[in-house]
């Protein structure tokens, strides 16, 4: 791996590190439980990224499979929180 590719690899690990702990401190500190949601939302995007970043650095699928994952899992629990804000409920 090139100095290069291993510098923004490190560099972008940084930078997501500091995104979820923004993240993180909305989570706990927002005004409302919308705002909670999109936080907890985004830290599983960032955390599907890191992952991915982390696949790219070691050449290795499974880190792939294990964001594909993650994505779905996240956007399922999206939808469920989503139903339970609106309607109280999440199985009819």
């Amino acid at each position: 791996m090139s100095a290069l590719l291993t510098n923004s690899v490190i560099f972008t690990l940084g930078a997501y590190g500091v995104a979820m702990l923004l993240a993180l401190w909305r989570v706990l500190k927002g005004p409302s439980a919308q705002d909670r949601v999109l936080a907890l939302d985004f830290i599983y995007i960032v955390g599907m990224l890191v992952i991915l970043v982390t696949g790219i650095r070691y050449s290795s699928s499974t880190y792939f499979e294990a964001a594909l994952l993650i994505a779905l899992f996240g956007f399922v629990s999206s939808a469920a929180m989503a139903k339970f804000l609106l309607r109280g409920e999440v199985i009819e």
